[in-house]
C-alpha cells in the first residue's frame, strides 16, 4: 500500500514593505492584516498558524501603530501559532554585503528570541538569486534548510540527473555551498502562491485542488507536499479551516494539515532520506535558463542606491564598528543602541524591491531619507570614537620637532597595512566667542593667523610632503557633554599627504609644524626633500608599477611592468538605449552601441602633486534623447519587455563626461572618476576595460567568497546581455597576467563576448517604469541630473589573491579617518595597532564588540579552496580566544592569551573571539 500524500498548507503573506505603493500605504494594509490574524487565532483554534515571513520588523512596523495590540500578539508568538525570524528584513542577497547580511541574520534572531523561539527557516521566497555561501551562513546559524522561488529549476521525474549543478530533479534538493556547508532546499517549484485563496465550495475546491495537487507531485520527491496559503500582500484566509475540511472529504487518500514550516521540514527530512535528491552546488543565478527572468539588472537600476548603500554599509561595517571597538579598548564607549539603531535603518533599504531599485519613485526617495539617517549615526559614532583616540594618543614626541605643533591622527581601519593620499582639515587657531571679543576683533585675529613656514612630520619627526590649502576664517562649535554649546572662530587649513604604511586597524600620527632644528638623528631636514613629479609630458602617468598614456579621444593604455602587461583601448564609454525597465534591461532590436572610440576630448593636467598626479577628460557627445514614441504605448499596453519593438529618438541631446585619472606615487592601481551630466532617456552608460586575457570564465566578489563565473553563457541562454552581480570588484586572469576592476557602488558588469574579454561595468541605467505586473510610471529611475562613478584597475601577475589587487580592492571600499589632536601625553604610543593577523588567502571581513560578553569578535573568510593558517595575535591583554558562529555566541576558549593560531578550511568563513582580561 502506498504511502498516504500529506498537503501541507502553509499560511503567509508574504510581505514587500514597499513596492507598487508607498511604505506607508502598504503599512496600513499590514495593520489590516495582522488585525484580523490575531482575531482569527483568538477564535477560531482550528485555524492552527501563521507565518510572519521570516521577517521580525513585520512586529515593529505593526505595533508602531497597534502598540495596544503588544500582548495579544506576545501571546500568539510564545504559543508557536505565530511563526517569526530569522531575519530583521527579507534582503537582496547580491546588492547587501556580506556584513550586512549577518547583521540582518544577528538581529533578527536577537528581535525573534525576545518574543519566542527563533523559526529557524532560511527563507528567501522572492529573492532575486542566491549568493552561494548561504549554505554557510545558514548552516552557522543553525539553520538546516533554505526555502526559495528563484535561481534553479525543477526537472521533474523525467530527468533524476542533476544538469551541471544547477538545475534539481525535484523541488526539495541539497544546496551545497563552495566549503561544503550542506542544507536542505526547498524549492517553490510552483510560486510561494501556489496554496492560495482555497474554495471551501465543494466544485471549485475539487477544481482546485485537482490541478494543485497535480502540480505539485510533477516536482516533488516525496508525499510531503508543500502548499504556500498566501502571496505578496495577501489579506487572511478566514474560511481557510472550513476549506480544508471540504478538501478533506473530497480526497480522503490525502491528509490535509494546516501546518508549520517546522512541522513539514521534520516530515520532508525523513522523507528525502529515502528517495535520495538531485545536490546543486554555489550560487543559483538562474544560469541555466534563457536569461529573460534573472532580473539581474536591478543591479544597475537607479545607481545612486547602490552608492548610497556601499558608503553607508562602508561607514558602518568598515569604519565605525572598527573605530568603536578600538576606541573601547582605550577607555571609551561601544555604543550597541545606536549602532543597532544605525543598522536598522540601513537595513530597512535592503529588501528586493528597495535595495534593487524596482519600486515606485516615492519608495525610493524615502529610501535616500533612510540612508542619510543611518549615516548620519554612523558619522557620531565615528566623531565620537576618533575623539576618544586622537586623546589616548602620546603626541608629546612633536614637541622635539618644531614649536606649536598640530598634531593629527590617520586610522586605517581596512584589514590590511596601508598606504595612500589622506586630506584632513585643521584648526590652525580658535578663538571662543565665550572671550568676549568683538565679533570683527575675533575674526581679525584669525585672518592674521600666520600659515607659512610648516612643514609637516612623521612620529620620528621625517619630513613629509604635504599640500596646504588656506581654508580661510571658518566658525565652529563644541557640544561638551557638562555645559551648553561653545561658539568659536578659527582660521582651519586642510592638508593633503601621502600617508605610509598605516598598520591595519590602526593609526599613525603626524604634526603640522614649524621647524626649530631640533628634530632627532631620524628626522630629515626641516623642508621635504621634493619628489619627481609623476608626469611624463602632458598625457602620461607615471610611477614605479604602473604607467598610463592617454589618447586624443580620452582612452588610455596601462602598463604593468612588474608583468609587463598592456592593456589597451582602457576607459571609452559605451552607450545605449533601455527600453527594459527597472528590473531588465532591453537593447532596441538591431541597434549598434555608441562609443567614445575616436570621439575627439579636451585633456589636462588636473593635479601635479608629490603624493600624486591627475589628468582631467572633458567630453561634450551627442546622443538620442529618449526612446521613441512607440515606447511608451508599449509599456501602456504591458508589452513583455523581449517583445518590445521601440527604437531611440532621432532627437539628441548633449552628455557631458568628465573623467579624471588619478595616480599615487605608491600606488599599484589606478583610480578613475567619472562625473556625468545625464539628461536623456531611455539609456544606458558603461565604461569599457577590454583585457585581450585568454581566459573562459572569471572572478566577481560576492558574498564571502570570490565566484567563479563562466565568460560564456549555458546554452539554453536567450538573452543578448549577460550581465552579472558584483561586490567590490571583477577579476579577470591568465597564467602572468590579470586586471582586476574595483568600485564604488557599482554592482553590475558584463565580460563581453568580443574576442577581448571586455570587463563593461554599468554607471548608469535610465528607464521610466517599474516594469512586473502592470504600468507603474518612474519618472525619476530616469536619473537626470548628476552622477559621480568611482572605480579602480589593479593589474596583477595572474592572481588576484596572492598578488594583493584583492585586498586593495576591499581597501578601496573603505575612506581613511582623520582627526586633530592635541599636544599630551597618552596611553598608546603614535603609531598603533591593537593586534596583528597572518593569512595567505584570509580575507578581514569585521571587527566588532559582542553586546552580551564584551568580547572582540573578528571575521575573516578564505578566498581560496585550499586550507589556509590564520595568526592572530593581540597587543593589549586578553585571557583567551575562541572560535564561533556569525551569530557570535560565546564559545569555549581555544588558547589562554592573546594569540590564536588557527585553520580556516577552503571558502571557510571563521569568526573569532578574543576576551578581554576582566570581562570573563
Amino acid at each position: 500500500m502506498d504511502k498516504q500524500r500529506t498537503a501541507h498548507i502553509l499560511s503567509h503573506s508574504h510581505w514587500d514593505r514597499e513596492w507598487y505603493l508607498p511604505y506607508e500605504q502598504h503599512h496600513i494594509r499590514l495593520v489590516r492584516l495582522v488585525d484580523s490574524l490575531l482575531d482569527k487565532l483568538e477564535q477560531d483554534p482550528d485555524f492552527k498558524a501563521f507565518f510572519f515571513d521570516g521577517q521580525t520588523i513585520i512586529i515593529e512596523d505593526y505595533l508602531q501603530i497597534r502598540p495596544e495590540n503588544r500582548e495579544r500578539l506576545a501571546r500568539q508568538i510564545r504559543e508557536g501559532r505565530i511563526g517569526i525570524g530569522p531575519w530583521y528584513i527579507l534582503q537582496d542577497a547580491f546588492l547587501t554585503s556580506p556584513e550586512a547580511n549577518v547583521r540582518n541574520l544577528q538581529l533578527g534572531h536577537k528581535d525573534a528570541g525576545r518574543w519566542g523561539e527563533v523559526s529557524k527557516i532560511g527563507y528567501f521566497p522572492d529573492t532575486f538569486g542566491l549568493a552561494g555561501q548561504i549554505p554557510q551562513l545558514m548552516a552557522q546559524a543553525g539553520i538546516g534548510n533554505v526555502f526559495f522561488g528563484r535561481g534553479v529549476k525543477p526537472t521533474g521525474f523525467n530527468n533524476t540527473v542533476s544538469d551541471d549543478g544547477y538545475e534539481s530533479s525535484f523541488s526539495e534538493l541539497i544546496w551545497e555551498g563552495p566549503d561544503g556547508s550542506k542544507v536542505l532546499g526547498i524549492l517553490f517549484a510552483n510560486w510561494y502562491s501556489n496554496g492560495n485563496e482555497i474554495p471551501a465550495n465543494p466544485d471549485e475546491a475539487k477544481a482546485f485542488w485537482d490541478r494543485k495537487l497535480a502540480d505539485a507531485e510533477r516536482f516533488a520527491a516525496t508525499d510531503e507536499l508543500l502548499f504556500m496559503n498566501g502571496c505578496d500582500h495577501q489579506p487572511l484566509q478566514l474560511d481557510l479551516p472550513d476549506a480544508l475540511r471540504t478538501a478533506q472529504e473530497l480526497y480522503p487518500d490525502v491528509r490535509f494539515i494546516h501546518s508549520t514550516f517546522p512541522a513539514y521540514v521534520k516530515a520532508v527530512e525523513a522523507a528525502a532520506l529515502a528517495r535520495g535528491l538531485s545536490t546543486v552546488k554555489g550560487e543559483l543565478r538562474s544560469q541555466r535558463t534563457d536569461g529573460w527572468g534573472t532580473l539581474v539588472n536591478t543591479a544597475s537600476a537607479r545607481v545612486y542606491l547602490k552608492q548610497m548603500n556601499q558608503r553607508g554599509q562602508a561607514l558602518l561595517e568598515k569604519v565605525a564598528e572598527p573605530l568603536a571597538s578600538l576606541a573601547r579598548l582605550n577607555g571609551g564607549e561601544y555604543p550597541h543602541h545606536l549602532f543597532t539603531y544605525a543598522w536598522k535603518t540601513l537595513l530597512q533599504n535592503h529588501p528586493h524591491d528597495s535595495i534593487c531599485g524596482c519600486s515606485v519613485d516615492e519608495v525610493h526617495r524615502e529610501m535616500v531619507t533612510r540612508f542619510e539617517k543611518s549615516r548620519h549615526v554612523a558619522e557620531g559614532i565615528v566623531e565620537e570614537s576618533m575623539r576618544t583616540l586622537a586623546g589616548a594618543v602620546d603626541t608629546s614626541v612633536f614637541a622635539a620637532y618644531g614649536e606649536d605643533p598640530l598634531p593629527l591622527v590617520a586610522a586605517n581601519t581596512s584589514g590590511w597595512s596601508r598606504t595612500g593620499t589622506v586630506s584632513v582639515e585643521l584648526d590652525a587657531a580658535r578663538l571662543y566667542l565665550r572671550e568676549g571679543l568683538p565679533l570683527e576683533e575675533t575674526a581679525r585675529r584669525m585672518k592674521a593667523v600666520r600659515l607659512e613656514g610648516r612643514t609637516l612630520v612623521d612620529e620620528r619627526g621625517r619630513a613629509i610632503p604635504c599640500t596646504a590649502e588656506d581654508l580661510g576664517l571658518s566658525f565652529g562649535y563644541d557640544l561638551p557633554e557638562d555645559r551648553f554649546r561653545q561658539a568659536y572662530m578659527c582660521r582651519r587649513v586642510r592638508l593633503t599627504f601621502e600617508a605610509v604604511g598605516v598598520p591595519a586597524l590602526g593609526l599613525r600620527t603626524y604634526a603640522w609644524v614649524r621647524p626649530n632644528g631640533c628634530a632627532g638623528q631620524d628626522a630629515a631636514d626641516s623642508a621635504p626633500k621634493p619628489e619627481a613629479s609623476l608626469l611624463r609630458g602632458e598625457r602620461v602617468l607615471e610611477n614605479d608599477t604602473l604607467r598610463i598614456e592617454l589618447a586624443e579621444d580620452g582612452s588610455f593604455t596601462l602598463a604593468h611592468k612588474p608583468s609587463g602587461r598592456v592593456y589597451r583601448d582602457l576607459g571609452v564609454y559605451e552607450n545605449t538605449g533601455d527600453i527594459g525597465n527597472e528590473y531588465m534591461y532591453r537593447q532596441p532590436q538591431g541597434e549598434t552601441p555608441l562609443t567614445t572610440k575616436g570621439l575627439a576630448a579636451d585633456i589636462r593636467v588636473l593635479e601635479d602633486a608629490p603624493y600624486r598626479a591627475s589628468m582631467e577628460i572633458r567630453h561634450a557627445w551627442d546622443i538620442p534623447a529618449s526612446a521613441d514614441g512607440l515606447l511608451e504605448g508599449e509599456q501602456r499596453a504591458l508589452v513583455y519587455y523581449p517583445e518590445r519593438q521601440a527604437q531611440r529618438s532621432t532627437g539628441t541631446v548633449r552628455l557631458e563626461l568628465r573623467t579624471v585619472l588619478s595616480l599615487e606615487r605608491s600606488g599599484r592601481g589606478l583610480k578613475v572618476q567619472s562625473f556625468i551630466a545625464n539628461t536623456a532617456k531611455d539609456h544606458r552608460l558603461r565604461m569599457l576595460f577590454p583585457t585581450d586575457l585568454a581566459a573562459t570564465d572569471h572572478r566577481a566578489d560576492s558574498m564571502f567568497e570570490l565566484a567563479v563565473r563562466p565568460n560564456e553563457p549555458s546554452p539554453e541562454w536567450r538573452n543578448p546581455s549577460n550581465t552579472q552581480h558584483q561586490q567590490a570588484f571583477v577579476d579577470v586572469s591568465q597564467e602572468g597576467a590579470g586586471l582586476t576592476v574595483a568600485n564604488l557602488g557599482l554592482n553590475e558588469y558584463e565580460i563581453l563576448r568580443d574576442g577581448r574579454n571586455t570587463i563593461a561595468v554599468t554607471l548608469l541605467r535610465c528607464v521610466g517604469e517599474l516594469g512586473d505586473w502592470g504600468w507603474f510610471p518612474t519618472p525619476e529611475a530616469q536619473c537626470l541630473g548628476s552622477h559621480t562613478a568611482e572605480l579602480l584597475l589593479l593589474p596583477h601577475d595572474g592572481d588576484a589573491v596572492a598578488s594583493g589587487a584583492a585586498a586593495e580592492a576591499y581597501q578601496f571600499q573603505v575612506l581613511w579617518t582623520c582627526a586633530q589632536a592635541e599636544l599630551h601625553t597618552g596611553s598608546i604610543p603614535p603609531v598603533y595597532a591593537p593586534l596583528r593577523w597572518e593569512g595567505a588567502t584570509a580575507a578581514w571581513s569585521s571587527l566588532s564588540v559582542n553586546e552580551s560578553s564584551g568580547d572582540l569578535m573578528l571575521r575573516w573568510f578564505n578566498l581560496d579552496g585550499a586550507p589556509c593558517v590564520l595568526q592572530v595575535d593581540t597587543e593589549f591583554s586578553a585571557s583567551g580566544c575562541y572560535k564561533t558562529t556569525v551569530l557570535e555566541e560565546p564559545a569555549p576558549l581555544l588558547t589562554a592569551g592573546g594569540s590564536l593560531e588557527l585553520t580556516l578550511g577552503g571558502f571557510e568563513i571563521a569568526t573569532v573571539g578574543i576576551r578581554r582580561n576582566g570581562h570573563e
